[in-house]
């Protein structure tokens, strides 16, 4: 397998476990979802103000590349993803989440018998809104690093 494979199957993993962990369901898209910028589907359980089993969808991303900031994490993103993103009112609600992974594979996990512990983390951001671009290609998105993925 080569490596971004690797990391996107481990980004995958990565988002599972965090699902999981509070109670919500992980659904991977299929490949026709996938081409429209729809990596995967998160659905929580219950209620959450009056919507019943609200959901929405997630790209997910993934980079060894050091871009953790004091205050945020910048990261490119390509013009087709960031117009995928960016839609005013989208039938599901998109989110950006982009899992950081250390540059050496054997680095990503470690296991004992007490515990598997995954290494770096995921954030998240809604560019729900955000204007369009002009004639650029690629645009550096910022992400609060207080939008980590926990639980």
């Amino acid at each position: 397998m080569n490596l971004n494979t690797q990391k996107e199957d481990f980004s995958y993993a990565y988002i599972y476990a965090v699902s999981s962990s509070i109670g919500y369901s992980l659904q991977t898209a299929t490949r026709r979802l996938d081409d429209s910028g729809i990596d995967a589907t998160i659905t929580v359980p219950g209620k959450i103000n009056s919507k019943r089993l609200p959901r929405f969808d997630i790209q997910i991303k993934s980079t060894s590349q050091d871009i953790l900031k004091n205050e945020s994490i910048k990261y490119r993103l390509t013009a087709k993803n960031y117009d995928e993103l960016r839609e005013n009112d989208p039938f599901i609600p998109q989110l950006l989440v982009v899992v950081l992974i250390p540059k050496n594979a054997n680095d990503w996990l470690s296991q004992t018998e007490d515990s598997l512990c995954l290494k770096r983390c995921a954030y998240w951001l809604s560019l729900r809104g955000r204007p369009p671009l002009e004639e650029q290609t690629t645009i550096t998105i910022e992400i609060p690093r207080q939008n980590i993925c926990a639980s």
